[in-house]
């Protein structure tokens, strides 16, 4: 129908009997059917997560579903957001000197495989301007010092708020991003990594790596937070390698992984499939 609707409802609280049955009553209520459904109970903690497509067939709004939602809420003290599937996720992408993530989501997103909106490409190099050029996308150009590091993240911080932007990725941005950053937009920064770390940390990493004669190469997507690197984790992936390869055959092995591991993190995030769950993620794949 022409007036149907597409939302996502995310939710995590208290685990007890009747959460499912409130909310499936209260879209039926609302004129709205469930379109898919999934949900996890953490014995661990003894938190419920649940995340649920449905069409609303009358015109919706988010704020109007999140206000008549709100009595169910409190009364499970749930943490609840509804989000308009027809609002892309607006979307920063950070990058250095190494472009193959960037390529590749800028790539996916060009064919549709990715559902976010590129808002721009920030870098502290001028490396891959020629690539936010050739994809339309504004690019901006903030190098980082050891003096001028507080403004650079100020102004980052300034163009969040202007863009408008839900999510930042760094697509291999080797700089380290102070709580002055990370606290405001919690749960909404995704790093990638080599999966090496903490065992291979600081420079050349592959080579350290092929050095001690690994046969894993790893990758690893997260949130990031002010401790560096230990962030809740979204996704990772391994790929089996052999004496044979040499240093920069494992480079390459893991820049495969590490496109392949972020693209779904991102991807994940802008489909409300990823909730935060402690210093753990709950992904509804």
């Amino acid at each position: 129908m022409a007036t149907e609707s597409r939302f996502v409802l995310t939710l995590a609280c208290p685990d007890r009997k009747g959460i499912v049955a409130a909310v499936s009553h209260f879209l039926l209520a609302h004129h709205c059917n469930i379109v898919d459904s999934a949900q996890f109970g953490d014995a661990s903690n003894g938190r419920f997560f649940l995340r649920m497509s449905f069409q609303s067939e009358r015109p919706a709004s988010r704020d109007e579903l999140t206000a008549t939602f709100a009595p169910i809420a409190q009364d499970f003290a749930m943490e609840s957001t509804f989000h308009d599937v027809a609002r892309k996720v607006r979307t920063l992408i950070m990058v250095s000197q190494f472009g193959h993530c960037l390529v590749d989501l800028l790539y996916r997103h060009r064919i549709g495989a990715l559902p976010v909106e590129v808002a721009g490409i920030v870098s502290n190099h001028r490396d891959f301007e020629d690539v936010a050029v050739a994809h339309h996308i504004p690019f901006t150009y903030l190098p980082v010092t050891r003096d001028n590091k507080r403004e650079q993240e100020d102004a980052l911080l300034q163009l969040v708020g202007a863009l408008n932007v839900d999510l930042v990725v760094l697509a291999r941005y080797m700089q380290i991003l102070s709580a002055r950053v990370c606290n405001p937009l919690h749960g909404r920064i995704i790093n990638i990594h080599h999966s090496f770390l903490p065992s291979f940390q600081g420079a050349r990493p592959y080579s350290q790596a092929h050095a001690r004669g690994v046969k894993l190469i790893g990758a690893t997507a997260h949130y990031v937070t002010p401790e560096l690197d230990e962030g809740p984790i979204i996704e990772q992936a391994v790929e089996r390698v052999t004496h044979a390869l040499s240093p920069e055959d494992f480079a390459g092995v893991g820049r495969d992984i590490e496109s392949v591991v972020l693209a779904r993190a991102v991807k994940w995030h802008a489909e409300y499939r990823i909730l935060l769950n402690g210093r753990r993620t709950v992904v509804f794949r």
